[in-house]
């Protein structure tokens, strides 16, 4: 159950941050958790291809968020 709580509030957070930083509309509490959770598996699959990894709350944070910001700019791209 513990997982699940902060999985959500890690996607809260992640996908409040990269609409920050894409200069996008901020979107609903839902949209956001939705971009912060679909950015955090991007992230990590990017990451990872690099032989990179993140094991700590703001290492996953910043892994997340920048997968975040990659998946709101494919979004912007292809929609």
């Amino acid at each position: 159950m513990y997982w699940l709580i902060r999985t959500i509030i890690l996607g809260l957070v992640a996908g409040y941050l990269a609409s920050l930083l894409m200069k996008g509309n901020s979107s609903s509490l839902v949209g956001n958790i939705v971009i912060g959770i679909v950015g955090s598996f991007v992230g990590h699959f990017l990451f990872g291809l690099i032989g990179l990894g993140a094991y700590s709350f703001i290492g996953e944070l910043i892994v997340a968020v920048a997968g975040a910001c990659v998946f709101i700019y494919l979004m912007k791209r292809f929609a």
